[in-house]
């Protein structure tokens, strides 16, 4: 495997400016910054991402790529939004949901990132009186209805499991590969999450090896919402199986917690992170 490509999520740096935040994180290694997509428009609530104008989106294009960093995509796609859920039984909702992934796919182009996390618990929560079996089969028309757009713009969206203390939809890796059977695109994958798959009741280097045709996407993080090395998750099992399944793809820390302070859990993540990779090319 080839030294991981490593990011990072930019609402890490709070209300930073984009310039300030992206020299920092280049400056500490990173390579790839990757976009919440309610960070253009901090004040807006509801947020909209159509509100964000092309001006806008290509001067956070020309920043990241001034600073050296790859944009590698977006997450917390459907954050903050009002009308917008990926399992409501409501036809119109569910319209307006595929025109609003449509419009992140057209956002996610403009910025040139290529995948975008879907995970959003908030807006995918089983709703009163809706069976698991019904959310589905709603989800599944949802993001099947954006997967033109996502051809048009070689743009893959990535299912996010995630814990049944965040939500009790796609709270598994199987979950989520049986929802991307259903929509039945090469562009829509698979994303793996650290802090999610503590709740499993495999492995994580277990997940990572039965998805590893799948996985297009991948969190590093700690079940304490701090990054890599800044809790009990011991990483070095986790970057081995990456290495054994020759993962290429980007390797991108996310935290929910911002103390000590974004420079120093950025730094922190990523010396870690740089650290275990160093520690296994020695023992080969």
């Amino acid at each position: 495997m080839c030294a991981m490509k490593i990011a990072i999520c930019n609402e890490t740096f709070g209300t930073q400016p984009f310039d300030q935040a992206f020299a920092t994180c280049r400056r500490l290694g990173y390579t790839g910054i990757e976009m919440a997509p309610f960070t253009l428009l901090p004040d807006d609530d509801p947020f909209d991402v159509r509100k964000v104008p092309a001006s806008q989106r290509a001067e956070v294009r020309r920043q990241a790529a001034d600073a050296g960093l790859e944009m590698v995509g977006l997450h917390w796609l459907l954050a903050k939004t009002k009308g917008i859920y990926l399992t409501s039984p409501e036809p119109a909702v569910r319209k307006n949901t595929i025109a609003y992934l449509i419009a992140l796919v057209e956002f996610c182009a403009d910025l040139g990132g290529k995948v975008m996390v879907l995970g959003s618990p908030q807006q995918r929560n089983l709703l009163p009186g809706i069976s698991y079996a019904e959310a589905e089969k709603y989800a599944a028309e949802v993001v099947a209805g954006a997967m033109l757009a996502c051809g048009q713009h070689n743009i893959k969206i990535a299912l996010e499991p995630l814990t049944p203390h965040e939500g009790n939809f796609l709270n598994t890796a199987q979950q989520a590969m049986t929802l991307a059977g259903l929509v039945d695109s090469e562009h829509c994958q698979l994303h793996l999450d650290c802090k999610a798959m503590t709740s499993e009741q495999d492995s994580i280097p277990e997940l990572i090896d039965r998805h590893q045709q799948s996985m297009i996407h991948f969190h590093a993080n700690d079940p304490n919402l701090l990054g890599p090395g800044m809790g009990d998750l011991d990483f070095l099992p986790i970057v081995e199986a990456l290495e054994k399944i020759d993962y290429q793809h980007w390797v991108s820390v996310e935290v929910f917690c911002y103390e000590p302070s974004p420079e120093e859990i950025a730094r922190v993540s990523y010396d870690h992170l740089r650290k275990i990779e160093q520690q296994l090319a020695n023992v080969s």
